[in-house]
């Protein structure tokens, strides 16, 4: 589903603020990902699915500050532009439009401040964190966000480019050795 050259991602950081966790990993920004397919929302559904991100929902990204302490989130555009808010209230602001992917670590704040009408993303989760909850900055005990933070494993692929891919070197953890049966 993807073209055959290795797409980097943008490495964005953001701290904990007292309110909107984050996390100690970078979001990744794919800019303009190069999609074999003609229609943006089935090309992203089959990349992050076959990648164990299996793709969940298509929608726009709420205009309310929030984040997942238990699942790592990940956002193909389909169509349109918009400028989000990433990181909390204190965060960055980031403009992302279509064919871009962001990938978001457990705890990374989010929120649209401005989307085209035609703006609509893909969601998807790693595969077993599909019971992820929804928290808005000061709702939720920040500590306790934390420890939950703290136990979502790590997706065992990237969700644009699998298991040799970026994020999992992004994020301080070298690619799975290959096993026997690859060969």
């Amino acid at each position: 589903m993807l073209d055959n050259h290795l797409t980097q991602p943008l490495q964005l950081y953001f701290n904990g603020d007292g309110r909107t966790p984050n996390s100690r990993w970078p979001a990744l920004l794919y800019r303009a990902v190069p999609l074999q397919h003609s229609d943006k929302a089935v090309a992203f559904e089959a990349l992050f699915t076959e990648h164990d991100w299996p793709a969940r929902w298509r929608s726009q990204v709420y205009e309310y500050q929030h984040y997942h302490s238990t699942a790592h989130e990940v956002l193909g555009v389909i169509s349109g532009r918009a400028l989000l808010l990433l990181g909390g209230e204190s965060g960055s602001r980031v403009e992302v439009e279509a064919g871009d992917v962001l990938v978001l670590p457990a705890g990374t704040g989010h929120r649209s401040l401005e989307q085209s009408a035609d703006f609509l993303v893909v969601g998807a989760y790693p595969k077993g964190q599909d019971h992820y909850d929804l928290l808005q900055p000061g709702e939720a005990d920040y500590q306790a966000s934390l420890a939950r933070i703290a136990q979502v494993t790590l997706p065992a692929a990237d969700p644009v480019h699998g298991a040799d891919g970026p994020l999992r070197r992004a994020w301080g953890v070298e690619p799975a050795e290959p096993k026997a049966e690859d060969y």
